[in-house]
């Protein structure tokens, strides 16, 4: 049942990156030019983060077995249509449909949560999510490998029948698994997360975690254009074998998880964010060489894997209460990011060669390093909840008319103007958050 699960979330997740490795084929296919067929890609992240925001909330009202059972077998069938593309514009919906029902390892992983003994969950949930790893990195290698042989289309034929192989063992090899809360209606649930895009500092995690991941696609959307010219003069096959160098990657996890651990998690984004940036210098400046592009890759995939190992690790730790609904919104921005990143990549491709990949990658880090900067000195700013002041004051000093007041589940207020002649404000307009204890026997 478990390497169900990890099989299901690896495949699943590998038919979004099937199409990197096999662009320029494509391309000869349908007589396009590289700028048209960037849209590929593009709209395939585009679709990944609708399916993430309009299918993942079923699972909250709807049985999740068969939640997943359907969209693995929308996803064989949107396969399919790849595989059948008569024309440019048919393979460009089929790739944004390919990229909604992509969604699948966000069905199946609350499934190995809930099914898991409590003894049991950390090797069940790692068992899931080593097989979406697998499936990341060896997307784009098995697709390089096939279609550089057998052509572009042989690749979605066998993914879709591995795929509905996967929706049937999905069916058979599963329990059928309820939502703990069916009362909650669908619309509720969208309503909810994104109420939670109120929140600054999810805005701000999401950005970066985005552009993170855009430059990460511009590069590998582009690669196999850089690799079909001098001084390479590779194919498809070469784009794939350059994945494997992708499974350094996998060991970034438990070092990013240590990082984490014994400093925080913005300091791991911010290294992460640096990493990155060097890695588009080193493509930029070494990378028409086999050995510099080998090293650019490696760069490129550690920086990209640890930055949103870290990022995930502050979403969760800070929306304890709502993790699922703001995991949901985080990577709704992520493959938004990416989807923006796949289109700058080739835009940047057509127009400036591999100087234009390198500038839009490295723009879309400088940006996201612009606003971790700016949300770290304003964390800095603001005290932490450890380090809030203990007010005391007498509640009679409260003059209604002049406070607006939302008081929230942890009995906080919000206010514009301080009470407590001893908490210092830069100014009238600055908010602080004191914990206040109201006895009403002292107010009466």
């Amino acid at each position: 049942m478990i390497l169900v699960m990890a099989a299901g979330a690896g495949v699943s997740i590998g038919n979004l990156y099937f199409c990197q490795p096999l662009l320029a084929e494509m391309a000869r296919t349908f007589s396009v030019s590289e700028h048209a067929i960037k849209w590929v890609p593009a709209l395939t992240q585009l679709g990944a983060a609708l399916g993430i925001m309009f299918i993942v909330p079923l699972g909250d009202v709807m049985e999740r077995r068969s939640l997943t059972v359907r969209v693995t077998v929308v996803l064989s069938l949107a396969a399919m249509l790849m595989a059948l593309s008569p024309s440019y514009i048919c393979l460009a919906v089929a790739s944004m449909l390919l990229g909604f029902a992509c969604c699948v390892p966000h069905l199946i992983l609350p499934i190995a949560i809930l099914l898991a003994p409590v003894e049991q969950s950390g090797r069940v949930i790692g068992t899931v999510m080593s097989g979406l790893l697998i499936g990341i990195l060896a997307g784009r290698t098995v697709a390089g490998f096939v279609g550089g042989t057998l052509g572009w289309r042989t690749v979605y034929w066998l993914a879709a029948a591995v795929t509905m192989t996967i929706a049937w063992l999905i069916r058979h090899e599963l329990p059928e698994c309820h939502s703990a809360e069916p009362k909650i209606t669908y619309l509720g649930l969208l309503a909810s997360a994104i109420g939670l895009f109120r929140d600054r500092r999810l805005r701000a995690w999401g950005f970066i975690g985005g552009m993170m991941f855009g430059a990460f696609n511009a590069f590998w959307t582009t690669l196999v254009f850089l690799l079909g010219t001098a001084p390479y003069h590779y194919g498809a096959r070469m784009a794939g074998a350059l994945g494997i160098l992708a499974v350094a990657s996998a060991a970034a996890a438990p070092i990013m998880g240590k990082i984490v651990d014994r400093y925080s998690a913005r300091f791991g984004v911010g290294c992460s964010i640096v990493l990155l940036l060097t890695s588009f210098l080193v493509l930029y400046g070494i990378g028409f060489h086999l050995w510099g592009l080998a090293l650019g890759i490696v760069l490129l995939d550690v920086s990209a894997q640890s930055g949103h190992i870290a990022n995930l690790s502050r979403v969760y730790g800070t929306f304890v209460d709502a993790r699922s609904r703001a995991g949901m919104a985080y990577m709704m921005c992520f493959f938004m990011g990416g989807s923006l990143g796949s289109f700058l990549g080739g835009w940047g491709w057509v127009h400036f060669g591999w100087a234009g990949v390198c500038l839009a990658g490295s723009s879309m880090v400088l940006a996201a390093l612009f606003v971790h900067f700016r949300s770290s000195v304003e964390g800095i700013r603001q005290p932490s909840p450890s380090q809030e002041p203990s007010v005391s004051y007498d509640t009679r000093q409260i003059n209604s008319s002049r406070w607006n007041m939302c008081v929230d589940e942890q009995s906080y207020i919000e206010t514009g103007i301080s009470v407590a002649r001893n908490v210092p404000l830069h100014s009238r307009r600055d908010k602080i958050r004191v914990k206040i204890n109201l006895q009403l026997s002292e107010h009466n």
